[in-house]
């Protein structure tokens, strides 16, 4: 009688599989993961395409606690067995999911993708937070919506394809903080932030609280740094306008007239260095957030003392350890033609939304 060959020996093994009983198969799926993850002197490969036919059945015939250990055992291999990691990664259960789903490496990203585009929120949280999302995986996401496309945009691993971007400017004027987030994000291409803060021009700021509902310790440490008059503007320009041609609006002089507190001097060397009308100047200065006016700084070159210059002595308030570091987080992340691109936004805003603003403006001569 001749032997079997292999192929007749592994259908035999998983016919076996198939009918014995839950206890032994438990053991069976222990034995394959002790061989699978001790066999460093073995073909991972050719081990992981022998055993596929078997974890397959044993994935039919065991509990949820031994699929969750075995789909975090092979989330962890570099070369493991296609069919079953497939199999884990569509499962219903997040638990049994999410490990393959986290950090496989050996989990093609056209599967990925498939998963993607249907699965629950916990996997997708899980893709989308992988060290590294291909584009194939990040335009499935996508197309699902809703908060995933934050997590994407905050993921450094993640990587966008054109059709991503175009997304994500179509959704932007939805969702406001689709636009903060990319435009925000190191890396976004110059011509995508371009497209993307155009796509919501009429987007305004977040209403201020309303000061009488302020309480009034916190009131008084909100002074919010007073406007100056056109006559202050008409007589600040000239001499600004001087410096920047001989290169002396610098670093040194805004800081010296933040400190100075000479509001008219800093209002338009802002505007002249950024080169943003004196209006949205004003409101960035003025803004409860600071991000509008690290932002303004960025985009006129500013280094990183002169901007805590600037927001330490607009209000004559001391920065919270809290609001230096975010302020500092937003200054260091921002590219500079990021910068320039949404401060140029805000000129659209307050074009739309503010008219008055934008006729005085044009009076005291001070637009860009």
């Amino acid at each position: 009688m001749m032997a079997n060959s292999p192929a007749d020996i592994l259908v035999e093994l998983e016919e076996a599989v198939a009918t014995c009983p839950l206890d032994r198969c438990a053991r069976i799926l222990d034995g394959i993961l002790q061989l699978l993850t001790g066999s460093r002197d073995r073909s991972q490969e050719l081990l992981a395409g022998v055993v596929d036919g078997v974890l397959l059945r044993l994935t039919e015939r065991v509990e949820s606690p031994a699929l969750i250990q075995l789909s975090t055992a092979l989330a962890a291999l570099t070369v493991a067995p296609a069919e079953t990691l497939r199999r884990l990664a569509s499962h219903d259960n997040p638990d049994v999911a999410c490990p393959v789903l986290l950090t496989s490496q050996a989990l093609p990203a056209s599967d990925l993708a498939i998963v993607a585009a249907s699965c629950g929120d916990r996997q997708q949280r899980a893709i989308a937070t992988r060290d590294s999302v291909e584009p194939v995986v990040t335009e499935a996401l996508i197309k699902r919506g809703g908060p995933i496309c934050l997590s994407l945009i905050k993921n450094p691993g993640a990587k966008f394809s054109e059709a991503a971007y175009a997304a994500l400017i179509a959704r932007a004027g939805e969702d406001s903080e689709i636009v903060k987030a990319l435009t925000l994000r190191p890396g976004t291409p110059d011509q995508v932030v371009r497209k993307l803060l155009a796509a919501s021009p009429g987007q305004k700021a977040p209403a201020k609280p309303n000061a009488s509902a302020v309480p009034p310790a916190q009131a008084a440490v909100s002074v919010l740094p007073k406007l100056p008059c056109a006559a202050a503007y008409a007589s600040a320009r000239p001499e600004i306008v001087a410096l920047n041609r001989v290169g002396k609006l610098n670093d040194s002089t805004v800081n010296r007239f933040a400190i100075r507190g000479e509001t008219a001097n800093l209002f338009t060397a802002l505007s002249v260095l950024s080169g943003t009308p004196i209006e949205i100047v004003e409101h960035v200065m003025t803004d409860d957030d600071c991000e509008g006016l690290v932002m303004a700084c960025r985009a006129s070159r500013l280094n990183w003392q002169t901007t805590l210059a600037i927001l330490s002595n607009r209000s004559g308030a001391r920065l919270s350890f809290t609001e230096r570091e975010r302020a500092q987080h937003i200054y260091e992340t921002l590219l500079l033609s990021t910068s320039q691109w949404t401060v140029r936004w805000g000129e659209i805003a307050a074009r739309a939304n503010t008219s008055d603003q934008g006729n005085r403006g044009a009076k005291m001569g001070v637009n860009r």
